[in-house]
């Protein structure tokens, strides 16, 4: 299990390094995120987890546990946004116009996204599949 641990925080900070290192505008656990995904796709084709040798179920394990207290990881963010309460007062009809308005934004781009790769696969295929 702390070889999981270390493996997952050891991908977070390598994304911190990047994001930060480079000035990306991507955050770095989501850098650190994809690093992790390649590695254990790495890892499913060569049996074990690069150099090290720890398997992937170690990862797996870690994950699991870090999932079950997945509640508490968010009482910091909670108690951050109630020291904010005066802005959500202040803000809060644009804050929820925006959060609306870009769900529907995702989720029209989303299906049209969908409704084009499924046209061109059917047209890849012969329309056997459409």
């Amino acid at each position: 299990m702390i070889r999981g641990l270390t493996i997952l925080l050891g991908f977070q900070l390598l994304g911190e390094v990047l994001a930060r290192g480079l000035g990306l505008a991507v955050p770095g656990p989501v850098l650190g995120l994809l690093g992790l995904a390649a590695a254990l796709m790495l890892a499913a084709r060569q049996g074990v987890f690069g150099l090290a040798g720890v398997e992937a179920t170690d990862v797996g394990k870690a994950a699991v546990t870090l999932l079950g207290v997945l509640g508490v990881l968010f009482v910091p963010a909670g108690v951050g946004i109630m020291q904010q309460y005066g802005l959500l007062l202040e803000h809060g009809v644009a804050l929820l116009a925006v959060l609306v308005l870009s769900t529907v934004v995702t989720l029209v781009a989303t299906v049209w996204t969908f409704v084009g790769v499924k046209r061109l696969l059917a047209r890849r295929s012969g329309g056997r599949d459409g």
